[in-house]
């Protein structure tokens, strides 16, 4: 078989086996559900979508993209490990279908169409990358190139929007009679931005305009973009290059993924595209590109995918414990590291004043910032993407596991002076940002399970019996649950030390006494 068909080559095999679903008995009521689901249209539904987004993903790692590095790990059932090295590092063998978190997540960024950064060094196919997820939308190779935007230090923002047309300028009575030229690249449904972090400072409000809030603005003309995929690159993410990177710009990138460093015993894929010319982004198979309606679709489907309870308890837990700043602020609300970060005070000084926790238990101190409502948003988003492109319908715990470093690589600031990084075993940490997520969330089940939240929640309980209504609700009723919430708030304070999970406890418990309150008011009313 000739090399050029070797790299169009889809496999026809499924890349997910599983069983059919099991044929549901007839059922009087599903009359009122709407139009019977016939076996074509679940095949043009859920299955051939995620079973096509597998195909894309399984050529470019075989064919497109050299990245052989299964970081994405899943198992079913034990794993075989090895340790290596003097610091006996953890080889492991994953036991199910596991991924490359280069091409992963950059596809599920296409599927949600949400923002991705590549970082790594030059010459790592962050940009070809990119590309390939340009030709996936169904654009040639040549107009996804040609709307790339370079950033550099002299880059404006008509060099990035679009231009007044200058007979326009000379002749117009108002601006409401000057036309823009605009750049074509903000019609397109994969947007591409190389090396932003090269652009100038007020060129790069404009592009926060672009990518926040899908609009572009020249002289007052707006105009509207359509929901796209984003892909930047920079060659590190800590905001270097010639310019720095403004805070809310990196803000709105929903998920980082870096470009590893080549593997030599893959040269001779280097040296049969070499020999043959192949361009492995001109030789995308048709059956793996997408339409405008399918990715509509697959974004549609990605958000009918359930989070369990369980998962979205484990996921809150571990979300608490990192605002609190028990020192930050007098009234209990503000309490909190935004309060310190906004009051300009150092922060070492302000982490000599709190000392009341242990700082090594505490998952709280690892960090210098909580997490704000997009960073969960976006976590929750990517899940649920991960989910639907393993083939499954409900999230996992493992799905988060897997996503949570990539969402929140620049999101979670870790505080390099906490006692937890002293430590010699945690000392890759200091570096590892990935790693040091990852663990940091299993540090946050296992507090979770050692407290048995599954099966004692007391505030799930009261919080479960509130969202069940106040309609009809008696006043001797309201004033149980009242009761109950000061007990409990009670039992929560008496002699223990203030963690994250707890303070957030104690914030609810306030919501909901508050809600009673002024429930038991109207009650007294009529």
């Amino acid at each position: 078989m000739a090399p050029f068909n070797i790299f169009q080559r889809v496999s026809q095999a499924p890349t997910n086996p599983k069983a059919p679903p099991k044929t549901r008995q007839f059922d009087v009521a599903d009359l009122y559900e709407g139009p019977i689901q016939t076996g074509a249209a679940v095949e043009e539904g859920s299955q051939a979508l995620d079973e096509k987004l597998r195909q894309a993903y399984f050529w470019i790692v075989n064919n497109a993209v050299i990245s052989p590095h299964y970081d994405v790990e899943y198992n079913d059932g034990p794993a075989q490990t090895y340790a290596v090295g003097d610091s006996k590092r953890t080889l492991t063998l994953p036991s199910a279908q596991s991924y490359s978190s280069f091409i992963l997540f950059p596809l599920l960024t296409f599927a949600t169409r949400r923002k991705c950064l590549f970082v790594g060094g030059a010459g790592r196919g962050k940009t070809a990358s990119a590309v390939l997820m340009g030709v996936l939308a169904g654009y040639p190779v040549r107009e996804v190139r040609r709307a790339m935007q370079h950033g550099h230090p002299q880059m404006t923002i008509a060099d990035l929007l679009g231009n007044p047309l200058p007979a326009d300028l000379v002749n117009a009575q108002s601006m409401n009679d000057i036309r823009i030229a605009w750049r074509s690249w903000l019609s397109m449904r994969v947007k591409i931005v190389d090396e932003y972090n090269r652009i100038p400072t007020r060129t790069q409000s404009a592009l926060l305009t672009v990518m926040g809030d899908n609009y572009a603005e020249v002289l007052n003309h707006i105009y509207e973009c359509p929901e796209s995929a984003w892909y930047l690159t920079a060659n590190d993410d800590q905001g270097g290059g010639t310019y720095q990177v403004i805070e809310a710009l990196r803000d709105r990138i929903d998920v980082i993924v870096q470009a590893l460093a080549f593997n030599p015993r893959f040269l001779g894929d280097l040296l049969v595209r070499i020999e043959e010319n192949i361009r492995p982004e001109e030789v995308v198979p048709r059956e793996i590109v997408f339409t405008e309606k399918e990715v509509e679709r697959l974004g549609e489907q990605i958000l009918q995918v359930e989070v369990p309870v369980e998962v979205r308890r484990r996921l809150e837990f571990f979300a608490s414990q990192f605002e609190l700043f028990e020192t930050a602020g007098a009234q209990f609300e503000y309490m909190t590291k935004d309060t310190a970060r906004l009051s300009g005070i150092d922060w070492g000084q302000m982490v000599a004043a709190d000392n009341g926790r242990d700082r090594l238990k505490d998952l709280g101190c690892q960090t210098r910032n909580g997490l704000s409502v997009r960073n969960l948003m976006t976590l929750l988003i990517f899940a649920k993407a991960l989910t639907y492109f393993r083939g499954n319908r409900t999230v996992e715990l493992e799905d988060v596991r897997q996503t949570l470093p990539f969402v929140l690589h620049d999101k979670l600031q870790p505080d390099l002076d906490a006692p937890f990084f002293g430590l010699p075993e945690n000392a890759a940490y200091r570096t590892d940002r990935l790693g040091w997520l990852r663990r940091l969330f299993d540090l946050a089940n296992d507090e979770y399970n050692r407290l048995d939240l599954d099966r004692n929640d007391a505030v799930g309980e009261l919080s479960a019996d509130f969202a069940k209504g106040l309609d009809g609700l008696s006043e001797r009723e309201t004033r149980s649950r009242l009761s109950k919430i000061e007990r409990l708030i009670g039992e929560l304070v008496k002699g223990r030390k203030l963690y994250g999970h707890l303070y957030d406890d104690l914030l609810k418990l306030k919501y909901l006494h508050q809600r009673y309150t002024n429930y038991l008011h109207w009650l007294r009313s009529q």
